[in-house]
């Protein structure tokens, strides 16, 4: 399965490649205007009518042989890929969520004390601050 799935990645890499290469060396259609007044196009290797039907025409089949990998890639993604990617198998929204734990994912901060974990619903005793006393009253 897997050797059909890289094959498949390397024939549509390659249509898409040819594509690209297929689309840039096309004229557009501003380009035929200037074909009539001797710009040296009707001296290309297709002809001036012929390379647009062969380009034109190899672009779909690129187009045509990418877009069927791609469907193929998505099925098989789709049947291999429920029962190896997930453990259970089914949907991901089906599996329940992994209980989270409080004190592992609590962040530690360098220089604060760590507050004491309550269960839920019960307040955890937080201790108040210790008053602060100005610096000039403190040397009076």
């Amino acid at each position: 399965m897997q050797i059909w799935i890289t094959v498949i990645h390397a024939l549509q890499l390659l249509a898409a490649l040819t594509m690209i290469g297929l689309v840039l060396i096309q004229h557009g259609k501003g380009a035929d205007m200037g074909a009539s007044f001797g710009s040296g196009a009707s001296g290309s290797l297709f002809g001036a009518s012929g390379s647009a039907n062969f380009l034109s025409r190899s672009t779909a089949a690129c187009a045509a042989v990418f877009f069927a990998c791609t469907l193929a890639l998505a099925l098989l993604s789709n049947a291999g890929g429920a029962s190896t990617s997930l453990t259970s198998g089914g949907s991901v929204l089906d599996r329940a969520a992994p209980a989270a734990s409080a004190t592992a994912d609590a962040a530690v901060i360098p220089g604060v004390a760590p507050v004491a974990s309550a269960p839920l619903g019960v307040p955890a005793a937080i201790p108040a601050p210790a008053p602060v006393v100005p610096a000039a009253s403190a040397g009076k």
